[in-house]
């Protein structure tokens, strides 16, 4: 067991103030805010399959439809790029379009334009809950860097491990709820219909899950900074050696 990972007898991670509290549900506002992308996150992640459907609705054609979408994919990036801001939810954008035209492209079906990322939805939703049930919450290992935290909530922090598997049980559901409605429509609608569909619940249920992570992740225990830890660590080792150095001398003299 890791310094990181073992128990520590001076600290009980289960109980705190109202003012950590306070403090730890601004920490966790944030930590969503940067994992997730924030509103440009969703709206980079929106607009691609928006501009898909808007412009098949118009003229039917699939070639000019699919183009459009991964133009603006690959705008969004360049926007990104060129101000020097985060550009993986952007990239992550541009592969989903990208497969997305090349899987519509192939079979002359633009309703497959949307497979690629119905499919990732759908293992998404199984990772969350198979992780979860193995005992290492899907949310925990995306979020723990982000509140520099790592692995340390497995063994150290139980309060904040139930809360991790609680946001990743819903995130679970809630995807696969989002699956259940959407592979039927794929066989039964026609491209239109759900196109317009698919992207109305792009938003909605990403919000109640990261609505729902915010209510669990704010009411467990606050993380623990190994990162923080760490660095003390560090610090007390190399005043440990200037200690030594100096008696050292010391006894020269």
């Amino acid at each position: 067991m890791t310094s990181l990972d073992k128990p520590t007898s001076d600290t009980d991670p289960t109980t705190h103030t109202d003012q950590e509290e306070a403090d730890a549900k601004t920490v966790t506002e944030a930590a969503l805010f940067e994992a997730f992308g924030g509103v440009r996150g969703m709206v980079e992640t929106v607009v691609p399959g928006l501009l898909f459907v808007t412009i098949f609705t118009i003229n039917k054609d699939l070639h000019l439809s699919a183009i459009a979408a991964l133009a603006v994919s690959l705008a969004l990036v360049a926007v990104r790029l060129i101000r020097r801001d985060t550009v993986k939810h952007a990239f992550s954008g541009v592969f989903g379009v990208a497969f997305g035209v090349v899987f519509a492209m192939m079979t002359g079906n633009a309703k497959d334009f949307y497979l690629p990322g119905m499919l990732y939805t759908l293992g998404l939703a199984l990772a969350y809950l198979i992780t979860t049930v193995a005992g290492v919450p899907l949310i925990g290992l995306i979020l723990g860097p982000v509140f520099k935290e790592n692995l340390s909530w497995r063994t150290r922090n139980p309060g904040r491990k139930k809360a991790y598997a609680k946001a990743s049980y819903a995130w679970g559901l809630i995807l696969l709820a989002k699956c259940a409605i959407l592979f039927p429509l794929y066989w039964w609608a026609d491209t239109t219909q759900f196109g317009w569909v698919l992207v109305a619940l792009k938003i909605p249920p990403f919000l109640l899950a990261v609505y729902l992570t915010w209510v669990f992740l704010a009411k467990a225990p606050p993380p623990i900074d190994v990162f923080a830890e760490m660095e003390a660590e560090e610090q007390a080792e190399k005043d440990r050696k200037a200690a030594a150095a100096a008696a050292a001398r010391n006894q020269e003299f």
